[in-house]
């Protein structure tokens, strides 16, 4: 078993949360000259009446299955491949990455006063036989919000590229009044449920 794994993200808190555990990785992103395209909004597209948890299982196992074979691609050395994705839902309705300030707002105002899912699938190739997968669901909860306050956190710029216009870890965090679950989840990465896995691919100590 290797001593470290690829991680098919690009996002830094992932990293982070990966370090905090001390984990060696290392980045396994897409090449945007010189390899396959890959068409990453097609993956993210919501099927009809897909409930919020199987869709960011779904989208995760895609998005892993495109790392496998990106691996392959390039020929590097065998290790384990962590993939992970994360997903707000108000209801059955999936909240993804704003499309502009307009529609960051649009999606603030509709958490705001009101309890949202955030739900985070992971899924670890470890060999090329077996694929570990986990899924972790939190609660959060926001106060309500002034259309100046949406406003002013809009314009920070920090809720472009967030699922559900918002970053738990950010300034985001003045209007939570409560989460129930895991916070690194809400992040983008559960440590137990990671750690749990990295256990049973031999990654970490029983």
């Amino acid at each position: 078993m290797a001593d470290f794994l690829y991680l098919a993200s690009q996002s830094p808190r992932r990293h982070e949360l990966l370090a905090q555990l001390g984990v060696r990785h290392e980045l396994l992103l897409p090449n945007t000259s010189g390899d396959v395209p890959e068409d990453a909004e097609a993956i993210e597209a919501v099927l009809p009446g897909e409930a919020p948890s199987r869709y960011v299982q779904r989208v995760t196992g895609l998005k892993l299955d495109l790392a496998v074979a990106r691996r392959a691609r390039r020929t590097l050395p065998p290790a384990p491949i962590l993939c992970a994705d994360t997903t707000v839902a108000l209801g059955r309705v999936v909240l993804g990455k704003p499309l502009d300030a307009q529609d960051a707002t649009r999606m603030l105002a509709e958490l705001a006063g009101r309890e949202h899912r955030v739900h985070t699938a992971l899924a670890l190739q470890v060999d090329g036989q077996r694929r570990l997968c986990a899924l972790s669901t939190s609660r959060v909860r926001f106060a309500p919000m002034t259309a100046a306050q949406i406003a002013a956190y809009v314009a920070s710029g920090e809720p472009m590229g967030k699922a559900g216009a918002y970053a738990i870890q950010g300034a985001a965090a003045q209007h939570v009044q409560r989460i129930s679950g895991s916070y690194s989840g809400i992040m983008g990465l559960p440590l137990y449920e990671l750690a749990q896995l990295l256990r049973a691919a031999g990654m970490f100590a029983a």
